[in-house]
């Protein structure tokens, strides 16, 4: 009686006015009050009355007796009282936890006031899972830069307004060679078409990665009006909408994505080869952009020794915080060396170690052209 007395004055304290909220924190000790009270009542259930189900279904094991030194003196070996426990298991534990937390936090919602009564229980729940807003996990979160303009604004080159759109497209392994040749057949006479305002930079096949996949990459001079011009276009194309039905009976899936330029990177124009093409994909975490574009702003000079870099992009529609670097070598060992050789380079290494972080997966593809690309 005494103690449910002493416990009401927060509360009156508070609705005259006379007690910040502050005084919440007192809870803490009641929780560890609880928490003690409980386990001197254990392990009994309901108070007193009959064992725990948990402790009383696991029997400690006989433990071996240990020499006191003084073995035969009259000092004798301390033995657990009648409510001690000799062995708590783990369920045990949690039940005694349970009761403590429960003990306590009905303390507190009989002493606090109705409209805090939502976090208590909060505060009292005996749910210790980890939450996604908790706000421990919350101090290990990476924190994103307010911005006062869109990322395509700033990493975009300010001279060109063109618009990049890449295509995969997953072909039926049988039918792979059929693809190609109407692509060839199609393609080309689109890209030399001047009634199409676009550009086809390169077509490939994947040869590493993933199998029997037609990689192709088109330049809309004039952005987003281009693009609706050249669609519009060639719907009314006859050869193109009959390209298209051959096309759809040969494909398992396709995907697109439109894309921008990133400014310090070199602008994709037709080479001669033999070469292969490596095109890195990836995945960075939201709120990322403009920092992996700073970082790469002084990387992108690392590599440009031998002209093995071809374009950077980053998506606008699709897949979104989406990086794609497209590189150029003689061969996969002179691909080997040129990498190799930019960890020699001083200042590469810092570069990699801050902009692996902000990377959530990564992909490389080893391409090889098609003999009517533009970038063979």
């Amino acid at each position: 009686m005494f103690l449910s007395r002493a416990l009401l004055w927060p509360q009156r304290a508070f609705r005259c006015g006379l007690l910040s909220p502050s005084w919440l924190l007192s809870g803490f000790p009641l929780l560890f009050w609880g928490y003690r009270a409980a386990r001197r009542r254990a392990p009994c259930s309901p108070w007193r009355r009959r064992p725990l189900a948990a402790a009383a279904a696991r029997p400690a094991p006989p433990q071996p007796r240990r020499a006191w030194r003084g073995e035969g003196s009259r000092r004798r070996r301390r033995r657990p009282g009648r409510w001690e426990p000799r062995r708590r298991s783990k369920m045990a534990a949690r039940v005694l936890y349970a009761h403590g937390a429960a003990a306590a936090g009905g303390l507190l919602r009989r002493a606090a006031p109705c409209n805090l009564l939502p976090g208590l229980r909060r505060l009292t729940s005996s749910d210790n899972r980890p939450r996604e807003d908790s706000w421990l996990k919350s101090l290990f979160v990476r924190k994103v830069d307010p911005r006062k303009d869109a990322h395509s604004n700033l990493l975009a080159k300010k001279e060109t307004s063109s618009l990049y759109k890449l295509q995969f497209h997953n072909v039926k392994p049988e039918c792979l060679d059929a693809y190609n040749k109407i692509c060839q057949e199609v393609l080309p006479k689109v890209h030399e078409d001047k009634h199409y305002p676009c550009t086809l930079v390169g077509t490939w096949n994947t040869w590493y990665g993933e199998q029997d996949q037609a990689v192709h990459l088109w330049r809309y001079e004039g952005g987003y009006p281009a693009l609706t011009e050249v669609m519009n276009k060639l719907r009314e194309n006859q050869e193109f909408v009959e390209f298209r039905k051959a096309r759809s009976n040969m494909l398992l899936s396709r995907k697109n994505q439109l894309l921008l330029e990133f400014s310090f990177w070199n602008e994709p124009v037709p080479r001669s080869g033999p070469n292969i093409y490596e095109l890195r994909s990836y995945q960075l975490r939201p709120g990322t952009m403009i920092e992996w574009g700073n970082y790469w702003a002084r990387a992108i000079r690392f590599r440009q020794d031998s002209n093995e870099a071809v374009g950077g992009f980053f998506s606008q529609i699709g897949q979104l915080y989406m990086v794609h670097h497209l590189w150029a070598y003689k061969d996969l060992q002179i691909r080997e060396d040129i990498r190799n050789a930019a960890w020699h380079k001083h200042g590469w290494e810092e570069l990699v170690y801050y902009t692996v972080p902000l990377i959530q997966e990564m992909e490389s593809r080893i391409m090889i052209p098609l003999k009517t690309s533009p970038l063979q």
